[in-house]
């Protein structure tokens, strides 16, 4: 039996996201550049939880004028659509081609690009559902760290 092929990258349609998950900028559009902030720091975490690398497309036709093309670091790399491309475009031809290098993930509520995403090998999950995860992987990660400085902590005591 082959191992499992590994995660090589999660694509995350930004504004499909953000308007799933309002507790990232309470209070503010889902088109703000404080929203995608903060969808970006928790995407971050995830990445820090997981280290799978993320990259989230937002479209670029509802950014406004001035928006940074790129604030990418290397836990999540952030892109716009160009004039006449959407999110899904872009997400589309790079999960087809991230294939070939393993297990592509598409976060999505557009229920014709997770089909379309399956349609040619690739993974999809709804926004809901990779929130719900995002939880999960979160409080395993404060788990491990509580466990971890426990232990720390008895080494110490014990020098």
């Amino acid at each position: 039996m082959l191992p499992p092929v590994p995660l090589v990258r999660i694509l995350v349609d930004g504004y499909s996201l953000l308007h799933a998950w309002p507790e990232i900028a309470p209070g503010r559009a889902p088109h703000s550049a404080a929203a995608r902030a903060g969808l970006i720091a928790a995407l971050t975490a995830h990445f820090d939880a997981t280290g799978t690398p993320i990259t989230v497309i937002f479209d670029g036709q509802r950014a406004p004028a001035g928006t940074p093309g790129h604030e990418s670091t290397r836990a999540v790399e952030v892109l716009f659509s160009r004039e006449g491309k959407t999110a899904d475009d872009l997400i589309e031809r790079a999960a087809h081609r991230l294939l070939k290098f393993g297990e592509v993930l598409v976060v999505t509520d557009d229920s014709a690009e997770r089909g379309t995403v399956l349609s040619f090998g690739g993974l999809a999950m709804s926004c809901d559902n990779f929130i719900a995860e995002h939880r999960r992987v979160a409080e395993d990660a404060g788990r491990d760290l509580a466990h971890h400085n426990r232990r720390e902590r008895e080494r110490f005591r014990r020098r």
